[in-house]
């Protein structure tokens, strides 16, 4: 037993951050079909005031999904989404984009339900992780317009794939699964804006990201270990080590190559640069 628990954990070890929330969409699937109930405390109300009394569920809705084929093409989405993302951009800014995506999915959820209900109809639950999903897809396509996708025997441009998503999602407003479409163009709403304020120099994730670090500090252990004498480093300089100007180096070699490729694609890389940027999304 205790081999197979290490097992375990070194194959999530080598999980990266979105192929661990795969996981966990998983194994909440799983616990669903195991005590045969809907998981209603993990469901988004459209009503404010029923949703007041669980605000977690704003996040937690989009790890929950009770039909196969939902589960699976999300899965397969993010998965695929995922480590083209991953590939260009850091770990936490995949985090960023997916939870705020779910977030603005499900804002506008609640919103329209508010204030449409004529429209939309009252008492509707929203589950599943397409908004977060579309977060990232749109934040690739507004991010890289002109990146060539290889579709059969034709290529389409990712923006291309973005906006025709975004048309199917609003013509969805009008059949059975309004509410989920909602979502979906929240969702995409974030991803595009995200995109565009960072081609811009703003990471407007910064201040999630910053809430998150502090909540995962809290949970952390406050156990101190014994004191111990610092001795000054001598190998510093100003206060920083080399260590420290390696990484400044690879960060802003990283930021000209990601800044070439949203002016002109990324078959405009050199051979050598499409090597760092697999290495460094690795």
């Amino acid at each position: 037993m205790t081999s197979l628990t290490q097992d375990i954990k070194y194959k999530l070890s080598r999980l990266n951050v979105l192929e661990k929330i795969i996981a966990i969409n998983v194994v909440v699937f799983i616990i669903g079909l195991v005590v045969r109930s809907n998981l209603g405390w993990l469901e988004l109300p459209s009503d404010f005031s029923d949703f007041i009394v669980k605000p977690w569920a704003i996040v937690s809705y989009a790890f929950l999904h009770y039909d196969f084929l939902h589960i699976l093409f999300n899965m397969l989405w993010l998965y695929i989404i995922g480590r083209m993302f991953l590939n260009l951009f850091n770990p936490k800014m995949a985090l960023n984009v997916y939870f705020l995506g779910a977030i603005a999915g499900g804002l506008l959820f609640m919103l329209a339900y508010t204030l449409f209900p004529s429209i939309f109809g009252v008492n509707s639950r929203l589950v599943g992780a397409s908004a977060a999903v579309r977060a990232l897809l749109i934040f690739l396509c507004a991010y890289l317009p002109n990146q060539d996708i290889r579709f059969f025997t034709f290529s389409l441009k990712l923006w291309h794939i973005g906006l025709a998503i975004v048309i199917l999602d609003g013509i969805g407003l009008f059949g059975a699964n309004a509410g989920g479409n909602l979502a979906h163009l929240g969702g995409a709403l974030l991803g595009y804006a995200y995109a565009k304020q960072l081609t811009k120099g703003n990471d407007i994730g910064k201040g999630f990201e910053r809430l998150m670090d502090g909540i995962i500090g809290m949970f952390k252990s406050a156990k101190k270990g014994p004191l111990k004498t610092v001795h000054k480093n001598k190998s510093k300089v100003g206060g920083y080590t080399k260590a420290d100007f390696d990484e400044f180096n690879h960060q802003k070699k990283i930021d000209v190559i990601l800044d070439k490729i949203s002016k002109s694609g990324y078959d405009s890389l050199t051979a050598e640069e499409k090597e760092f940027l697999f290495r460094a999304g690795k």
